[in-house]
């Protein structure tokens, strides 16, 4: 749970155009040339407390494409920025749960005391994905970094206008020592009597799965540094390996339940047994027939592609040499 002390913020009047400021004993923002007038302003002076988080039944389902959308707009951001914001686009069932489905980035500012949002941007964007998918609604927004940051309380407070109980999805581009960092938080207010004092973050549950095409993807994404995408055999041996480990730790976790050395875990047991009923029962012979020949429709797929490819530079070579004739 983190916290973010509200300090002189409290109530505020809003105009009725796109500039929202809140007083700051801090001179005012400059204006940035590619955005439009700031939506709001405040100062940075203020803590962030960690503390432990409560459960808050609340369960976060995020999709890989939300999480390439947010590395490739950190790539594509200003020098000048440390880090981006944007928009989350999902849908919420009646039990609570998030699905986290799109995203768009927001240009903002930030200073040593001061941020500035471009709310008519984030309108327009918005917008846009409802003429193209108007099943997805505002969810709440993310940023990039390692943990949040002073200015969030007011970010989230304004989404907390376009959506009740919007999430706050934070995403490490980093990606220190190989490791997603990725956390979604939601917000609730501390009050005392009337006064509202402060906003904490509570961290919920993060459920990502990934296909096996998407999750060759992610590993590459960890990586600071890559000279070439992996081909279609480099990702199919990543995928057997990575079987190979999965199988080997579960064979080691069975082997301490049944010596003892570990207590057991009937739900890990259920999961399992379900895993070993979904596996065909076919032989060892046949199964090596059905491996190869998909490798082989694979290596097929491959050749083609690849004469086409060739086929295709050479016709340009060929038209290209006609026309200079």
């Amino acid at each position: 749970m983190v916290s973010g002390a509200r300090g002189r913020l409290g109530p505020f009047a809003l105009r009725e155009h796109s500039c929202r400021t809140l007083p700051s004993p801090s001179p005012p923002l400059p204006q940035p040339s590619c955005l439009a007038p700031p939506s709001f302003s405040m100062a940075m002076g203020r803590t962030v407390l960690h503390m432990p988080s409560g459960h808050t039944g609340v369960v976060a389902k995020l999709h890989p494409t939300v999480l390439f959308n947010i590395c490739d707009s950190f790539i594509r951001r200003n020098d000048q920025q440390e880090r981006v914001i944007g928009t989350l686009l999902g849908s919420i069932s009646a039990d609570g749960t998030v699905e986290i489905r799109n995203s768009y980035a927001v240009p903002h500012s930030e200073q040593a005391d001061q941020v500035a949002v471009d709310i008519d941007y984030h309108r327009t964007m918005f917008e846009l994905h409802q003429r193209v998918n108007s099943k997805e609604i505002i969810i709440g927004w993310y940023s990039t970094g390692a943990s949040l940051s002073p200015s969030d309380t007011l970010i989230h407070e304004f989404y907390g206008r376009e959506v009740a109980n919007p999430v706050l999805l934070t995403v490490d581009t980093a990606f220190s020592e190989d490791k997603a960092n990725i956390k979604v938080f939601v917000s609730t207010l501390l009050t005392l009597g009337d006064r509202q004092l402060a906003a904490q973050f509570h961290e919920v549950q993060l459920d990502m799965r990934l296909i096996e095409a998407e999750r060759i993807g992610f590993d590459v994404l960890k990586k600071t540094v890559v000279e070439r995408l992996p081909n279609d055999l480099e990702g199919l041996e990543a995928t057997i390996e990575r079987l190979q480990a999965m199988i080997d730790r579960v064979c080691t976790y069975v082997d301490d339940v049944v010596e003892g050395q570990i207590e057991a875990d009937n739900s890990i047991g259920r999961f399992l047994a379900d895993t070993m009923a979904s596996v065909p029962r076919i032989s060892s012979d046949a199964f090596d027939k059905l491996f190869n020949d998909s490798v082989q429709d694979l290596l097929l797929v491959l050749y083609l592609a690849n004469l086409t490819k060739t086929q295709l530079t050479l016709a340009e070579k060929l038209n290209t040499a006609a026309q200079i004739v």
